[in-house]
């Protein structure tokens, strides 16, 4: 389990599961130069020693879920780490949470995972959850309360198997948390994930993809609300290396209040054995007062001509005029004119969340953001 290099993109240069082949970085490095180290509180340095989350599950019935030690070989199979952050993540768990669908399963209702950040300190964790074949699932990740905490996630869908996942940051105004979301599908395997960020000082999130056999798909969506003084920053790698795959990813956000500050990384990746794939990444930013920073960066590297589809677009700027006058023009004042433009632009997003419970949850959660 040494270092692995991976020279094909300048922003995936290695991977390894032991945090001393990283420097610690400096800011200075392409993956780390929008972040702001400083407010990391010692988790990129080693610096932070294991404190303390609680995490819940709640199952479905036909779901297995496991307690398990370091020691388990299913644990690190799907992913190896990608910085330093992460690697200190892996090398310093103690308890990992194992959830299994079985094979042909359809899970009758939502597994809903729940971290607690305690406040006591910083605290390392990791989740892995396994599809067997054509099982169905969807699985919801919780976060709130306040916490330093890092950790990885991994996802494998076998093949014929669908997960859905959502994943909402929920944080205490004070939190820090930087996270890797690795997803591993197999022959016709398929991943749908959407992700909510609101909440924390600092979130840092790393969604990324990988293809065992052909005919996998995958969705990745989010949606962020940046208030004053937040850093919410989301880094995706999706890499095609098997031919007749599909991944489309749509992220947008919106930001309020001076230092408000949204970073969306898309990295795509199509080897040259991937032929006949079909990829799309979308990012939009809506600047909603002076003072907010959105930076946003699509790239797309294609080792090979023969693909069914590829291309990205990124866009950040305010609130369109032409909008807010011509619903002015119709009696609706300007405060509701502008909530309505808000909504509309998350709307689309909203309407991906097939849990009727939860999009309302997330609805209400944007609606009190607007209030702000």
């Amino acid at each position: 389990m040494g270092l692995e290099t991976k020279p094909l993109s300048t922003l995936h240069e290695k991977a390894s599961y032991d945090v001393a082949d990283f420097p610690v970085p400096t800011g200075r490095e392409e993956e780390w130069r929008f972040t702001p180290l400083s407010r990391l509180k010692g988790l990129h340095t080693g610096a932070a020693a294991s404190g303390g989350v609680v995490v819940r599950v709640e199952a479905a019935p036909e779901v297995t879920v496991e307690t398990v030690g370091r020691d388990d070989e299913r644990l690190g199979r799907a992913y190896v780490p990608a910085d330093r952050v992460s690697a200190q993540a892996y090398g310093a768990f103690e308890k990992a949470t194992v959830i299994t669908v079985p094979r042909e399963a359809v899970a009758s209702a939502p597994t809903v995972v729940t971290v607690t950040g305690s406040g006591d300190g910083p605290a390392y964790g990791h989740t892995l959850v396994r599809l067997e074949p054509m099982a169905e699932a969807v699985v919801v990740l919780e976060h709130q309360g306040g916490a330093v905490y890092a950790d990885n996630v991994e996802f494998v869908v076998g093949e014929g198997a669908t997960l859905k996942v959502v994943s909402l940051q929920e944080w205490d105004d004070d939190a820090v948390h930087v996270s890797h979301h690795h997803a591993l599908l197999a022959k016709d395997a398929t991943f749908r994930s959407f992700v909510v960020t609101l909440g924390g000082d600092l979130v840092r999130l790393s969604p990324s993809v990988s293809y065992e056999g052909p005919g996998g798909d995958a969705e990745l969506t989010g949606l962020y609300f940046v208030d004053a003084g937040q850093h919410l920053e989301h880094r995706l790698l999706v890499d095609h290396s098997t031919p007749n795959c599909r991944s489309n990813v749509v992220y947008k956000g919106a930001l309020q209040g001076e230092d408000a500050h949204a970073v969306w990384i898309g990295d795509v990746i199509i080897r040259a054995e991937a032929e006949g794939t079909d990829t799309y990444e979308l990012n939009r930013n809506l600047l909603l007062t002076d003072g907010a920073r959105a930076d946003s960066v699509p790239n797309l590297e294609i080792l090979t001509g023969e693909v069914a589809g590829a291309g990205h677009a990124s866009a950040s700027g305010r609130l369109d005029d032409e909008h807010i006058f011509y619903l002015q023009a119709r009696g609706i004042p300007f405060e509701e004119a502008r909530r309505l433009v808000i909504r509309g632009f998350f709307a689309q997003l909203l309407e991906k969340i097939e849990l009727d419970e939860l999009r309302q949850r997330v609805f209400a959660k944007v609606e009190a953001e607007l209030e702000k």
